[in-house]
């Protein structure tokens, strides 16, 4: 169903809206405080965070530039599928490659399905701060790239 069919049957119109950055950025704090004001205003909503994603629909994927587009376009399919159905969809997710974020951008433009990137800008230096996963210890070890 295109986006002028859903709004003519009168059913509640999906959308993603895709927030990107650095790790520890605040992604998924914003999104589920967006998904938490958006359901008490009656919106179906679902927030598909990189991390849990990546533990069931991505398991066994590395960290290779393949394996991230692959990990990105996964969430991508998943959420232009939500989005169809009147799902509100936030995907809190690092998505480093900008041509991996087109291909999900231009799923939803085919599918006639909204989406909004969002790029949390927050500084390396409070992201690092925060390391909740440990990912800039990891790096300033040399354990990672």
């Amino acid at each position: 169903m295109t986006t002028a069919e859903t709004l003519a049957s009168g059913r509640e119109r999906g959308a993603t809206v895709w927030l990107t950055g650095l790790p520890s950025a605040g992604k998924t704090t914003l999104a589920f405080a967006l998904a938490e004001r958006l359901r008490a205003e009656g919106h179906r909503v679902e927030v598909l965070d990189g991390d849990e994603i990546r533990e069931f629909l991505s398991k066994g994927l590395g960290f290779t530039r393949e394996d991230r587009h692959t990990n990105v376009t996964r969430i991508g399919f998943v959420a232009q599928k939500l989005a169809a159905n009147g799902v509100k969809v936030l995907a809190p997710v690092i998505a480093p490659f900008a041509d991996s974020r087109a291909a999900v951008r231009e799923r939803h433009a085919d599918h006639g399905t909204e989406f909004l990137e969002i790029h949390v800008a927050t500084p390396v230096e409070l992201c690092s701060e925060r390391d909740v996963k440990g990912l800039y210890a990891q790096q300033a070890a040399g354990e990672i790239s």
